[in-house]
């Protein structure tokens, strides 16, 4: 019983994680962040907390060297950012895959 009780608070508790990630809206904003354009990697104080992943992602994005003007589209920069993100492995705010063409919302 101890052990069919512990799975299910697991089970809960996995799903519940995941249910928070993806608010990644069709017209490509985060929290009314557009997802494009000059972007900052930092560790602490982010805009947005991101899983880089390789299947399923809330965002496909290509990393450009100019011209970040389309959804997806990220020029990671060291200053002057539009928003700033940290790099984590769990607990994301949203799940991004990086990709070299047709970057967006999946």
């Amino acid at each position: 019983m101890k052990r069919i009780v512990a799975l299910a608070v697991l089970l809960l508790f996995a799903l519940s994680t995941t249910a928070f990630a993806g608010n990644v809206g069709k017209d490509c904003t985060f929290k009314g962040k557009k997802l494009q354009g000059k972007v900052q990697i930092v560790t602490s104080f982010p805009d947005i907390k991101v899983q880089v992943v390789s299947s399923f992602p809330d965002l496909k994005v290509q990393k450009v060297t100019s011209f970040p003007d389309s959804c997806g589209k990220w020029q990671i920069v060291d200053s002057f950012p539009d928003f700033k993100i940290q790099l984590v492995d769990s607990f994301p705010d949203i799940k991004i895959q990086y990709v070299d063409s047709f970057p967006g919302v999946p």
